[in-house]
């Protein structure tokens, strides 16, 4: 279909019928074909109870509060769960209640039996409403005299039928090439999926063919082309000149296609700082819902490729966006200050110019890095900004005092920074923006990235908490809580280890950061924080959508909770929320929260009445007190509204768990092409992760992971005890637990799947205390 069941019922209400003329006017549908297509998907929602028609032929959505909108995550064990859009408990659905829905995709569920205290709710697919599935790559085979596409990706538990001509594609033993294909019908009843081949990719091609390969396995290598022209030029009036200003850009990329970043500036004042983070103004030259914008909204973020990108702009805008240090840019600026212990005690938003006046890489943070206290010898890599090494310094400082800020807060700062590749390119260094990970990133000293993430951070959390105040539409982040139980599992870990971790009186896990800190002196350091990274509960993107028009504010005196006159709490904003709006070349969802930030300051009415003189300045922190009139009319309003809808934030989130998944593809692809020259001999690495089926390990600078099978330990028989994650030897006592360093073998390495074999050589380290090993419960290996 043209359409997908989504997109019709995002047209539909659940109060006013619309007219099937308008639907087929609004899904633009034109031939009849594609009109008998919305009738049968009518009926068949009818039947379902999902939609109903009324006596004069209109159209509502009913509301079923059994239905729950949720997206599927398969396993290749067959299992799947469905991950509710609320933020509800993940319900069970076996493979016979899936009714032909795939891996990923977004479908309707009805819950079929409750949860027990142990144990999810268990439910069955309804309607799915998006398939996330239109090409995968796979392995053509024959079976039962049919040819067939078998998906790499063992989460799809299905195949594809393919026609006769495919056959020229059929797999080998050792196979050199897989092929993309491209699904023309999906399952339906007894009727299987069916599909087409549409090119080979070869599987040693160099790194062009890899990038291919995986931007073809999560769906990101057919993207439209761009549009032509810059956009609309951003106004110069009214705007403040901030030329003077030294502003300094902190670049660690080096591909010139790469998104351009904010600039900062920073000066000491009252014991703390006091600054600016100036943004490339994106939002201004989008304008309204036009061509570059729709265009945008299909592309939705950048992709870093390692060694090469794809902007989120095109080429040209992307250029003329980016701050140097040759010309005067628009800006979209914040000023902060920032007290001693890393608070906003201030902030004001404006429209700005700058001209940043030097770019610091990884060789300046090095040398400042290296450089002697007290010194009057200027290295060689500083000599060219000498001017500015006392604002690195400041900047460092800030930096300083806003992380120790985040850390009262509840932030958990992991140091789990990928492997120094060269073949990594760009994803190398910390992602400025910090949605990349569901943590924030220790501090590396050597990263520019690594301070400007930290400022950036902080003017989102300045920009949520002004709109808040100001009830204006947006976009946020939302993470939900930790899972004490998960946690616990991390804390046995570092018991097991001989850590000294110490409970509260009550006996209850420790939290995060009581974990992290014990962490940190430990040589477990890594695999312990890997372990606890898998207990951090996912970041969302979350549509927040304003108040009614024309209503009067004001400002309670608690700073987290922000109230409407007349109405109860409209907003309570956790420490952690952000509205990220820095990086408008990155991520669409920046753009959106951009181009609200500049609504407010070009288009908010800032005195009541022409006669008044005073006017109020918008941008600034607390506002919000002095504002007794509505900062828009109602057509504006509605144009505010406009900007955000839940459907938009679901599709930023879907890109997102792609992009993430594409970085992680390509971390992995990189490792294991760094293992194949190592098949047949011996290494040393640390094992990373214990299970019932065997242990990963961790190898070399590379960090590449492999398994060592249990069935490979054939000295023993290995049980497995997970309250201390070992595996231990039922004679011999031999233990292998999460931390210890062994000897191992690569024996295979399996490239487009990311898995590597290893077995076991020697052990290098066994000091367990027997008696202890010997008290432990056995739980047998099956």
């Amino acid at each position: 279909m043209k359409f997908t069941v989504a997109d019709l019922l995002d047209q539909l209400s659940t109060d006013v019928p619309v007219e099937i003329a308008v639907l087929t006017k609004v899904l633009k549908l034109t031939n009849k074909i594609e009109k008998q297509s919305l009738d049968l998907a009518l009926n068949a929602l009818s039947k379902l109870g999902i939609v109903s028609q009324d006596e004069s032929g209109g159209v509502l959505q009913c509301l079923d509060h059994g239905l729950i909108d949720a997206r599927l995550r398969c396993s290749s064990k067959g299992f799947c769960f469905a991950i509710r859009n609320d933020g509800g408990e993940d319900i069970y659905i076996r493979d016979h209640q899936l009714n032909h829905a795939w891996n990923g995709d977004r479908a309707f569920v009805r819950i079929t039996r409750e949860g027990g205290r142990r144990r999810s709710p268990e439910g069955s697919v309804q309607c799915i409403l998006e398939r996330s599935t239109t090409s995968l790559l796979a392995q053509v085979e024959r079976q039962n005299d049919q040819l067939i596409a078998a998906p790499l990706d063992d989460r799809m538990l299905t195949t594809i039928r393919l026609p006769d001509e495919a056959a020229e594609y059929l797999s080998a033993e050792q196979p050199t090439t897989v092929v993309e294909v491209r699904v023309s019908s999906y399952p339906i009843a007894q009727n299987a999926a069916k599909g087409f081949v549409v090119r080979p990719l070869p599987l040693n091609g160099g790194p062009t063919a890899d990038r291919d390969l995986l931007l073809t396995k999560v769906g990101l290598h057919n993207r439209p082309a761009p549009p032509r022209g810059l956009g609309k030029a951003p106004i110069t009036k009214g705007r403040i000149d901030l030329t003077d200003q030294p502003a300094l850009l902190l670049e660690s990329w080096m591909d010139s296609n790469a998104p351009g970043l904010p600039a900062v500036h920073v000066e000491a004042r009252d014991g703390g700082c006091r600054l600016w983070v100036h943004s490339p103004a994106v939002a201004e030259r989008i304008g309204g819902i036009n061509s570059l914008d729709l265009w945008l909204k299909e592309r939705m973020e950048a992709l870093c490729l390692g060694e090469t990108w794809q902007p989120l702009l095109q080429p040209s805008l992307n250029k003329v966006t980016r701050f140097t240090t040759t010309k005067v840019s628009e800006a979209v600026s914040v000023r902060m200050d920032v007290s001693s212990e890393g608070e906003l005690t201030d902030w004001e938003f404006m429209l700005t110019s700058v001209k940043p006046v030097a770019t610091i890489g990884s060789e300046q943070l090095k040398a400042l890095d290296e450089r002697k206290p007290k010194t009057r010898t200027i290295p060689t890599a500083l000599k060219a900004i000498k001017g500015q090494i006392s604002q690195l310094e400041t900047l460092r400082f800030c930096a300083g005092c806003l992380r120790a800020h985040e850390h009262i807060q509840g932030l958990v700062e992991l140091d789990l920074r990928p492997p120094c590749l060269e073949a990594l390119g760009d994803l190398r260094w910390a992602d400025p923006s910090g949605l990349r990970h569901r943590w924030i990133d220790a501090p590396n000293a050597m990263d520019p990235h690594s301070l400007l993430q930290t400022f950036i951070r902080a003017a989102d959390r300045a920009w949520e908490f002004h709109r808040a105040s100001l009830q204006l539409p947006g976009i946020t982040t939302q993470a939900g809580d930790l899972d004490p139980s998960v946690l616990a599992d991390v804390a046995k870990s570092a018991f097991a280890l001989d850590l000294p971790l110490e409970l509260d009186e009550e006996g209850g896990s420790p939290s995060a950061q009581e974990l992290i800190s014990v962490f940190s002196a430990s040589t477990h350091r890594r695999v312990l924080e890997q372990q606890l990274s898998h207990a951090l509960p996912t970041m969302d993107f979350v549509a927040v959508m304003g108040v009614n028009d024309q209503v009067k504010y004001r400002k309670d005196a608690a700073d987290d909770t922000l109230f409407s006159s007349g109405s109860k709490s409209v907003e309570k904003v956790k420490p952690s929320a952000l509205a990220p709006w820095c990086c408008a070349t990155m991520t669409y969802a920046h753009v959106v929260n951009q181009q609200v930030l500049v609504f407010l300051l070009q288009e908010g009415k800032d005195r009541p009445t022409v006669r008044q003189k005073k006017r109020l300045i918008l941008g600034r922190k607390n506002c919000v007190a002095d504002l007794s009139w509505g900062l828009f009319t109602g057509s504006q309003n509605d144009k505010l509204r406009s900007l955000v809808s839940d459907r938009l934030v679901q599709r930023m989130n879907n890109r997102r768990r792609q992009v993430l998944e594409l970085e992680k593809d390509l971390l992995a692809m990189v490792q294991a092409r760094a293992a194949q020259p190592l098949v047949g001999q011996q290494a040393e690495g640390r094992i990373s992760g214990v299970q019932s089926y065997g242990f990963f390990v961790e190898i070399g600078e590379s960090r590449f992971e492999g398994l060592v099978h249990v069935s490979s330990l054939n000295d023993d028989w290995y049980e497995y005890r997970s309250r201390q994650n070992r595996l231990v030897g039922r004679k011999n006592k031999r233990v292998y637990q999460l931390g210890d360093s062994v000897q191992v073998r690569v024996l295979k390495v399996d490239v487009l799947r990311n898995q590597i074999d290893l077995e076991v050589n020697s052990f290098l380290q066994i000091e367990h205390d027997t008696e202890q090993v010997d008290a432990a419960p056995l739980l047998p290996v099956l």
